[in-house]
């Protein structure tokens, strides 16, 4: 099964049917998932780094797509550096070092060209 993404669809015209059915368990929440995101970020990648809201996808398995922000001091939120996903029936986060490395080489990016 291909993933599904729902989020804030534009459809204004023709005729859509959708039609998925999934039967799991989902023991995490939203908020949940974004806490468990920010509290990663801060502790293994950068104290800039935080997690944003959600959007739930839908595959084999049902889990948590939780942008991760970069923020810098005084500006606020500069932009989105990546994304972990976080199983919504495990809580487990799907992260690996190379994804780390390239959340870090993202918000690198985007914090040289804010500062110019």
């Amino acid at each position: 099964m291909a993933d599904v993404l729902l989020e804030r669809p534009a459809i204004s015209t023709g005729r859509v049917e959708i039609s998925v059915k999934v039967t799991t368990d989902v023991n995490v929440t939203a908020f949940t998932a974004q806490q468990k995101v920010s509290g990663f970020v801060l502790s293994e990648v950068s104290n800039l780094m935080h997690g944003d809201k959600p959007v739930l996808v839908v595959g084999e398995r049902l889990y948590w797509r939780v942008p991760v922000i970069l923020s810098m001091p005084p500006d606020g939120d500069l932009g989105q550096v990546g994304e972990i996903d976080v199983d919504a029936e495990s809580g487990e986060m799907q992260v690996t070092q190379a994804l780390i490395g390239e959340i870090r080489e993202r918000a690198q990016a985007l914090a040289d060209r804010s500062a110019s």
